[in-house]
């Protein structure tokens, strides 16, 4: 007979995962926008600009949408909660994204995600540092594992291409830093907003911020001289690298949490690549082989041992 005290483990919310592996899918195909908006002559400030342009929009008619069928909403948007996620959002969504955007001025798409890939890593310090998680250092070989991987790939570009590599790196991993410590803020205005609503509000504010400072740098004519290819990729990066990843990652933020989020992020890495070697051209050798089954181990062992943690603190 089965012991009375025995708990049963708690059930995988399948659908937050589901949302959390499609986002972080969706947002792969982002680099392979930018890199061809770059190869156009399109500036870093313009390309996130044109990805805003196209994604405002869409925010601000499922802002008021939302708004119109649940009037209870707007009893939450106090001055201070709209300031605060006003502020996530810029942190998120505009300083995170615009060094992830000047980085790949530097380097691979390839690499790129790799390096963004070890976000998971800052949100489970930043827990420990600043929001009172418990530190699990059974984790720690695993992020190991991953860094490896990185340095593999870091020291075949160093000798092959390191022009801007060390400023590209520190771009992209600054884009990565930012962005955990944005998932921990987002998760606490999430719970109060609602993850759609929080999106809507975060996204249109730093996507007014993104234009702002491309019309200051670019000058409004520039957009006038860009050609349909330009546009198109402007709509894809909006709708397919912005809009829809940005609600499927925040609606699995809200019902599995910034950590389990932070580690469905594996397969990615693996778009990107596929999309980089056969539209971009990008160059993958053994030691890139390497490297990538290195990092993507690390973050397997990391998301199935931070299961079993959650599991077992679950139980106590």
């Amino acid at each position: 007979m089965p012991d009375g005290s025995t708990r049963t483990a708690p059930a995988i919310d399948t659908i937050g995962y589901s949302l959390a592996f499609a986002g972080a899918a969706l947002f792969s195909t982002k680099g392979i926008f930018i890199k061809l908006a770059f190869a156009q002559g399109v500036s870093t400030e313009a390309t996130l600009a044109l990805r805003m342009l196209v994604a405002l929009p869409v925010y601000l008619v499922i802002l008021l949408s939302l708004l119109r069928r649940n009037p209870q909403l707007r009893g939450l948007i106090t001055p201070r909660r709209l300031l605060a996620t006003m502020a996530v959002g810029i942190l998120g969504y505009y300083v995170a994204s615009y060094l992830d955007f000047a980085g790949q001025a530097f380097v691979t798409a390839q690499y790129e995600r790799l390096v963004l890939f070890t976000y998971p890593f800052f949100v489970l310090l930043f827990g420990v540092l600043f929001f009172g998680d418990r530190m699990s250092w059974n984790l720690l070989p695993a992020m190991g594992l991953s860094y490896g991987g990185l340095l593999v790939i870091f020291a075949w570009n160093l000798t092959v291409r390191p022009e801007g590599l060390f400023l590209g790196t520190a771009l992209v991993l600054g884009s990565a830093i930012t962005f955990a410590f944005y998932q921990h803020l987002a998760k606490r205005q999430m719970l109060v907003l609602g993850s759609a609503l929080f999106t809507c509000i975060g996204m249109s504010t730093a996507a007014l911020l993104a234009i702002g400072q491309s019309l200051m740098v670019d000058g409004a004519q520039s957009y006038l001289q860009y050609n349909a290819e330009v546009w198109l990729l402007g709509f894809m990066l909006g709708i397919f690298g912005t809009v829809l990843p940005s609600f499927l990652l925040n609606a699995g933020i809200a019902r599995i949490g910034a950590r389990a989020t932070s580690s469905t992020a594996s397969f990615g890495p693996i778009v990107t690549i596929v999309l980089a070697v056969f539209i971009l051209g990008e160059q993958f050798t053994l030691f890139h082989a390497a490297g990538t089954a290195m990092v993507l181990a690390g973050s397997w062992l990391f998301a199935r041992l931070e299961s079993t943690n959650r599991a077992r603190l679950a139980q106590l």
